[in-house]
């Protein structure tokens, strides 16, 4: 029960950007699961699917923050894992003042091989009314 209402909590939490890295970590990882049990593959599924969810979240929650804060510092941003299998590097790369967007040269790399390269547009809203 403590699993679901976990579960439930970080599936309200998530952005669209959060919900492709989930996506995408829990096919991969369900389908190495599946593979790796080979004795109940089922169960290698959820689990790998489950832990690959998580994994994806993570990742993808890392080069948001990386991305947001390059455009906010206008400096380069790299983030590693512990165990430096994992990397994130942010550039900004163009600042728009008429729009208040930056656009952030964006990288990720797994065990030295890239799986993603990318511009993404962060921009500075401002609040002009006090509607939604």
């Amino acid at each position: 029960m403590a699993v679901l209402i976990c579960f439930a909590a970080l599936l309200a939490s998530c952005t669209a950007y959060h919900a492709q890295g989930v996506g995408a970590g829990g096919a991969l990882g369900g389908i190495a699961g599946a593979l790796l049990d080979s004795k109940n593959p089922w169960r290698g599924a959820v689990i790998g699917g489950a832990l690959g969810a998580i994994a994806g979240a993570t990742i993808t929650d890392i080069s948001m923050r990386a991305s947001k804060e390059a455009a906010q510092t206008g400096k380069p941003v790299d983030y590693r894992s512990e165990d430096g299998s994992k990397w994130v590097h942010a550039e900004p790369v163009e600042y728009n003042a008429k729009t208040k967007c930056t656009k952030v040269h964006l990288t990720q790399e797994e065990n030295g091989k890239v799986i993603s390269d990318e511009i993404k547009k962060e921009c500075r809203g401002e609040k002009t009314t006090n509607e939604y």
